[in-house]
């Protein structure tokens, strides 16, 4: 029997699509090996909203030779959609698969012995037009479950649209009877996740709302957490809906990229500051305990220190619990790698580490505020030192002493105290574990 090893990067969308082909391969009678164990197929996954994650591709194909020098290597995903060629110079990279192709790779590998020139499938992004459907295994906790993908905004510093295409998505329907089969799998959480979630539905006369409502009723899911959703396509209907829903939990992840109105017009953003401001004040006056993350770019091209600090008062006046902060990376073929006032790359991480430590400051404040309260969280398989971890419902992370029993189950917990190395350690009667 053949054995397969996967790498993925970037997004929890990648994922699920990383798994959704490994269960293909399953099928095809691959057997699943981790990546150190020397397999004869290696599947890399591949990411490109940075340039960091070009380079990590280089070195991980490195690292799956060195596990087995014979192994035949495909590297698939947006960095291959968008450069394939640059792929194929790749040392040891024996096909390439763009955004269409990956999902047939079964089709694709004739052998799995290595040729003296790489192979390359790789049609035109504006051919892709077919939504296929997945969602992840193995880890028995959640499952990050594939719903839409491609994106039609072309905001001037994302590739994204390049290396996915146009937006695309299953019917409601169609959805539905995926989440049966995914919450047959045993996982207590189901992720939604998509290139532009709440673009779902469209070319069908239907929106997300819709998708949410069906979903909320069927059995056998605890819980379904939103990956992360545009600010304008987050609607007042939606967050008074998960505000009284029966299984959806009360977290968001809402990207910003700038608190400066100036820089979100040159970044083509579907919003300026007073909308996304207008979303949490909506999602606090329903949910005060309600978890919010936000995405937001430093140093993008023309931001300058007036701008950073106008980005930086309206995050730190916002009632958000963490950021995820990236340093503008410049992409090829996006409006925005053309624009002069350049902000040197020194600049960039300055601003990036002065809003990651509003980060922590947010995070803590966050953390505090519940200390003493008791919410659900779901706990994993991890252990670190006899010690296991879980999210709450609003997205806190918490420590126990390992127990394997805990492992995939849902028990209310009290928030007792804030631990130096940055969770909130639990106290919980084992009565009230739901397994």
């Amino acid at each position: 029997m053949s054995t397969v090893a996967f790498y993925t990067l970037g997004c929890k969308l990648n994922f699920a699509e990383s798994s959704a082909i490994g269960q293909q391969l399953t099928k095809a009678g691959f057997e699943k090996k981790e990546f150190q164990e020397g397999a004869d197929l290696y599947v890399i996954n591949t990411c490109s909203v940075t340039d960091h994650a070009d380079r990590k591709c280089k070195k991980v194909v490195r690292e799956a030779l060195k596990q087995n020098p014979n192994a035949y290597v495909v590297v698939m995903g947006c960095y291959a959609q968008l450069k394939p060629q640059e792929i194929a110079q790749i040392p040891g990279v024996d096909m390439v698969l763009g955004a269409a192709e990956k999902f047939d790779l079964i089709s694709h590998l004739h052998s799995l012995v290595k040729e003296p020139k790489t192979r390359i499938h790789n049609a035109p992004i504006k051919e892709v037009n077919t939504f296929v459907p997945g969602y992840s295994l193995g880890d028995r906790t959640r499952i990050f479950l594939k719903v839409q993908d491609g994106c039609d905004y072309f905001c001037s510093f994302c590739t994204i649209p390049l290396a996915r295409g146009k937006s695309r998505s299953g019917n409601v329907a169609e959805t539905v009877e995926l989440v049966k089969e995914a919450a047959q799998q045993g996982a207590k959480e189901i992720v939604l996740t998509g290139v532009n979630l709440g673009d779902f539905g469209v070319e069908h006369d239907q929106n997300f709302f819709d998708l949410v409502k069906a979903i909320d009723e069927i059995e056998g899911v605890d819980r379904y957490r939103i990956s992360s959703i545009e600010p304008n396509l987050l609607t007042d209907e939606i967050i008074e809906f998960v505000a009284k829903s029966k299984r959806f939990v009360p977290h968001f992840h809402i990207p910003l990229q700038s608190g400066s109105d100036e820089i979100l017009v040159r970044m083509r953003r579907k919003y300026l500051s007073d909308l996304y401001r207008s979303r949490i004040q909506k999602i606090k006056s329903l949910m005060p305990h309600c978890g919010i993350g936000v995405d937001v770019i430093v140093g993008f091209p023309g931001e300058t220190e007036e701008n950073f600090l106008e980005t930086y008062r309206f995050l730190n006046e916002l009632d958000v619990s963490y950021l995820h902060v990236f340093p503008y990376s410049e992409r090829a073929n996006t409006t925005a790698k053309k624009m002069k006032e350049v902000v040197p790359v020194k600049v960039r991480m300055e601003r990036g580490e002065m809003l990651r430590g509003l980060s922590e400051k947010k995070r803590m404040a966050f953390y505090r505020e519940h200390l003493g309260s008791r919410r659900p969280v779901l706990f994993e398989e991890e252990e670190r030192r006899g010690v296991m971890f879980g999210f709450t419902d609003n997205y806190i992370k918490v420590a126990t002493d390992y127990d394997p029993l805990l492992v995939n189950t849902v028990a209310q917990v009290t928030l007792s105290s804030l631990d130096s190395e940055g969770w909130v350690n639990a106290a919980f009667d084992y009565a009230e574990v739901a397994h």
